[in-house]
């Protein structure tokens, strides 16, 4: 017993010898390719094998042709391992360096082909998990280029709509000037009408403004949605008239929500100026509210005659204004981004859908 445990420690303390300098090997070498840090591990392996036998067969006393017996065959495994070592460490490295090859192609704005050869299970989980990312890289950029073309068609359709109301004060003010109106209270009128409209666009502007920065600033408070609803009819309602369009609340139950009253009311009332300036005369607008298994929803359905499909999902973009002739009632399509920054902003989502006749635009916030 007591020779087993000494031959025990005679083989664990050439082992472990041999441990440590591989150990210290591949701390040194731990920035190479892992070709090195494999053959350094399989040497390692052979290695205590051999210190192992070594320090027992000198401690045993074997004789010096049996010695040579056990160093050749151990040598012979190194050799085996070694070799074997290499090899598998050139094909991972050869299967990394494609994936570091793919990989570099979806980085320069590509899209992420993943290496058709066969790969370990790490390098193979590795690469889906690069094609998902790609994926959503593809989505960000297509997402970032609808982002700068609205932006583009935004500051084309502001410098037009701010034009034309330019152009007509600069008429009006010169023939008042000049003494050549001959109706000056209307050219008054006229004048007031279109500040009034320039100052609307202002402040759509200023209010995406702080949308887009995250200054918006939220006071929530807990109002019923039957309030909120009855509130957006009673001021959209002189419009409604001017364009001989009804306003109808359908569904409207007394639901507590949690929201800034202020900021809700634009979002009403951005929908609301939106559905009845689309909405041919004679037509209708229906608000709803009720309760959902996900928050409280609010509903403006139009009767535009719908949206095509290939729009809906720009509708609540900046600048968007549908196919409509682009003449200034049409507004800079900021409505529907604010109604979109605000509802987010309160942890809600805005969609719209088309429905018989018309379309639905729907607003859902948390229960409050």
């Amino acid at each position: 017993m007591t020779d087993l445990l000494l031959i025990a420690l005679l083989a664990f303390l050439g082992a472990a010898a041999a441990g440590l300098l591989g150990a210290l090997a591949l701390r040194l070498t731990r920035h190479r390719s892992l070709v090195v840090s494999l053959s350094i591990v399989a040497a390692v392996a052979v290695a205590a094998m051999l210190a192992g036998t070594l320090a027992v067969a000198w401690a045993m006393f074997l004789s010096r042709h049996d010695l040579t017996v056990v160093t050749t065959v151990v040598a012979m495994a190194a050799v085996v391992s070694l070799v074997t070592a290499m090899l598998l460490g050139r094909w991972v490295a050869a299967r990394s360096r494609e994936l570091t090859l793919a990989a570099r192609s979806f980085g320069d704005g590509g899209t992420f082909a993943p290496p058709e050869a066969p790969a370990t299970a790490e390098l193979a989980a590795l690469t889906r998990e690069l094609a998902a990312t790609s994926a959503k890289l593809d989505t960000s950029r297509e997402r970032e280029r609808a982002l700068e073309t609205s932006r583009r068609e935004l500051v084309a359709w502001i410098s037009h709509d701010l034009r034309t109301p330019l152009a007509g004060l600069r008429a009006m003010s010169e023939a008042l000037e000049d003494g050549m109106a001959a109706d000056s209270s209307r050219y008054l009128r006229q004048i007031r009408t279109e500040v009034e409209r320039m100052n609307d666009m202002v402040g759509d502007l200023f209010e995406l403004s702080r949308i887009h920065a995250g200054s918006l600033a939220l006071t929530p408070t807990r109002v019923s949605a039957h309030d909120l609803v009855g509130d957006a009819l009673a001021g959209a309602d002189p419009l409604a008239r001017e364009h001989g369009v009804r306003l109808v609340g359908g569904r409207i139950e007394e639901v507590p929500v949690e929201v800034d009253g202020k900021e809700m009311s634009r979002v009403l009332g951005n929908l609301l100026i939106n559905a009845i300036r689309r909405t041919p005369a004679d037509g209708t607008v229906a608000v709803a509210a009720h309760r959902a298994p996900d928050g409280v929803v609010l509903s403006v359905t139009d009767g535009c005659g719908g949206i095509p499909e290939e729009d809906l999902p720009r509708v609540f973009d900046t600048g968007w204004r549908g196919s409509h002739a682009r003449t200034p009632p049409a507004g800079a399509g900021l409505g529907l981004a604010i109604v979109r920054g605000i509802v987010e902003a309160h942890a809600g989502r805005a969609e719209v859908r088309n429905v018989a006749g018309g379309c639905c635009f729907e607003v859902t916030l948390p229960l409050g």
